[in-house]
């Protein structure tokens, strides 16, 4: 192997190992232009994308212990990489695919196991890392909301009902 092809190689396999998923989508006939964009929406979403080889991807994965790919490189293809939440580059990735129909996702690795595209439209279908978040506090949230006013109710209408009798008399 070249010399250049080994640094290629190296420097995926990094990228693949310092991330803990990578989606890789099918690019044929999207332009300069459209990638660009791609590429905005992504770094928004915390992830990057990168045009590479079939047979540099192959061994960068092989290095990064990746399970084998069996034949699923074919084509024009880009890997999709990140530190931040997986959900968001695949939504990313499900909105422009459907702005632009040239955007195929192909399959996915999270934690070295791999998803298949319609798992990845699962995902993009999630809601966001901080909504879910708020929906678990509200839901721990609720049962303490609802104990105080348990704890409250007694001495509120206690309360009520010695105003009511001050008024009364008055």
């Amino acid at each position: 192997m070249r010399a250049e092809k080994q640094i290629l190689t190296k420097e995926y396999a990094a990228r693949l190992n310092g991330s803990p998923f990578f989606i890789v989508v099918g690019y044929q006939g999207l332009k300069v232009s459209h990638l660009t964009e791609l590429r905005k929406r992504l770094k928004t979403a915390g992830a990057e994308v990168h045009v590479v080889k079939n047979s540099v991807f192959l061994i960068a994965a092989k290095e990064a212990g990746v399970a084998e790919l069996n034949g699923s490189l074919a084509g024009q293809m880009a890997v999709v990489t990140g530190q931040k939440d997986i959900s968001a580059a695949a939504k990313a990735l499900k909105n422009f695919a459907a702005e632009f129909d040239k955007l195929k996702l192909k399959f996915g690795y999270l934690n070295n196991q791999r998803l298949e595209s319609a798992s990845l439209i699962a995902l993009a279908d999630l809601p966001s890392i901080d909504v879910l978040r708020a929906k678990l506090l509200g839901l721990f949230n609720a049962p303490a909301t609802k104990l105080v006013t348990l704890i409250n109710t007694p001495a509120l209408q206690l309360a009520q009902v010695i105003k009511a009798k001050s008024e009364k008399t008055e």
